[in-house]
């Protein structure tokens, strides 16, 4: 059972969320303003973070502006055992619980530039984290067959160009290029694989080679897991575009399409069996069974395309209200195969099915004074993953309601800061999955385990921005 699942981090790059507020695998939020509102805010235009919601609405940006954010992402997740097996149908064995197994604190950056350049044309660059997780559960907890650590990091790089047709009609496009770069690990289940091999008699095969070679085959009674790690990396590219249509100085809609981003992440597989036991023949003899050797390591993702419809009204001086709805394509992750370049073995396969998914959020300003703008939202996002059985411990994934709070503080004519803060709470995500590969097939790999148990998330995001207007 290889790293291999390394292919599942990326697939979590192509799901489109663990954006701390979308679902799947993309990181959140793009834009710290844009999270005042639970990202509401895709035809209000009010910044040049315009470039990632909706490009369109550069045109309404005068002269240059440059917006830096920071957003901290502050998770709180558990996982509870309920009956985790070995492809024998025993015990895995281990901790039946897991506190904590995300990092206490995660940060994203993002970076936006706009520039007008005349009455018609607005250009801007932004630089953001499209994707990203980290998990780190316990080396020895009950799920390790499936996964002990995972990571996953992202950056996009999106020049974007606005045109202003007239007073009522502008367009967006921009380019995508996106670098993407994962790990994963998991324990190779070395005891189960000999337990197994004793109860169909291959296993006196395995104790006279051990002779053979000068090991003590007694050492096999105190066999641990071994542990397999891979890694890769891959730029891709893409596009987004965007409409925006305003009927009344104070009313707009949009609509803002993102491609999807095909990567062939190239990298490394390791398998780890130095540890296995004291005995040095014997571990060499149980890799050499095991039919594990380390290769080079690929796998072929497409990440979702996302659309969105936006609208944004003022009804006063005070007041205005806006709502967003995005749909994501997430049905484009169906099994993913993790090939083991030049390994002579067969495939790890993660089976995902994922469905596609809406969002919808509603958000609102409030004109406090000359000074201070007031924000707030609330979201509600569905999860791809369709059931029990195709939830794996990379991602555990729900639905999730989202409650947002924000402000923007002018400083000076030129300068502000956006403070915005999120609350996000998940369904409990109950998983029965069962990897369909078990340690004596040949025709592929894996660990054949069934991780049986119930996430729970809670998860906080605090963002701080900085604007100036030259």
């Amino acid at each position: 059972m290889n790293q291999k699942h390394l292919t599942l981090l990326v697939a979590l790059a192509l799901g489109t969320s663990l954006d701390a507020t979308a679902s799947g695998y993309r990181f959140g939020s793009q834009s710290v303003s844009a999270q005042g509102t639970a990202d509401a805010n895709g035809a209000e235009a009010a910044d040049a973070s315009t470039i990632f919601a909706n490009p369109a609405g550069l045109s309404r940006l005068e002269g240059r502006q440059i917006m830096g954010g920071i957003t901290a992402v502050v998770p709180h997740s558990t996982f509870q055992d309920a009956g985790s097996t070995r492809f024998t149908h025993t015990s895995t064995g281990g901790p039946t619980s897991q506190d904590d197994y995300a990092p206490s604190v995660v940060a994203g950056p993002s970076l936006y530039y706009s520039q007008k350049i005349d009455g018609q044309w607005t250009a801007g660059l932004g630089v953001f984290v499209p994707y990203g997780t980290k998990l780190d559960y316990d080396n020895n907890w009950s799920g390790r067959y499936s996964l002990t650590n995972i990571k996953l990091e992202s950056v996009n790089i999106n020049p974007s160009v606005a045109f202003k047709l007239s007073e009522q009609h502008s367009f967006g496009f921009g380019i995508d290029i996106e670098y993407m770069k994962a790990s994963l690990g998991q324990a190779v289940d070395v005891p189960g694989s000999i337990a197994a091999a004793q109860a169909t008699g291959s296993g006196a095969a395995l104790v006279r080679q051990i002779v053979t070679l000068g090991g003590n085959p007694a050492a096999l009674a105190t066999a641990g897991d071994a542990h397999a790690g891979v890694e890769g990396k891959d730029w891709g590219y893409g596009f987004n575009l965007g409409y925006l249509y305003s009927p009344t100085p104070d009313t707009r809609f949009g609509i803002a399409y993102r491609s999807s981003i095909k990567h062939e992440l190239k990298g490394g597989a390791v398998w780890d069996f130095s540890t296995v036991t004291g005995d040095a023949v014997v571990n060499k003899v149980l890799q050499g069974a095991s039919h594990h050797a380390n290769s080079a390591s690929r796998v072929d993702v497409t990440t979702p395309e996302t659309l969105s419809l936006n609208a944004f009204h003022r009804f006063d001086p005070k007041w205005a209200g806006m709502a967003d709805v995005t749909w994501t394509r997430h049905s484009r992750m169906q099994d993913i195969n993790i090939q083991f370049v030049g390994a002579g073995v067969g495939d790890l396969v993660i089976r995902q099915q994922w469905k596609n998914t809406v969002r919808v959020a509603f958000g609102a300003n409030y004109q406090l004074n000359d000074t201070t703008v007031l924000r707030a939202g609330i979201a509600h996002d569905d999860a791809p993953v369709q059931g029990d059985t195709l939830r794996h411990a990379a991602l555990p994934d729900a639905d999730r309601l989202q409650l947002s709070f924000g402000a923007n503080w002018k400083l000076t004519p030129a300068s502000s800061l956006d403070l915005a803060y999120s609350w996000l709470h998940f369904s409990d995500a109950s998983g029965n999955y069962t990897n369909n590969c078990n340690p004596a097939m040949t025709t592929c790999t894996g660990n054949g385990e069934t991780t049986r148990g119930t996430w729970k998330t809670r998860m906080q995001l605090i963002g701080l921005a900085y604007n100036y207007k030259f």
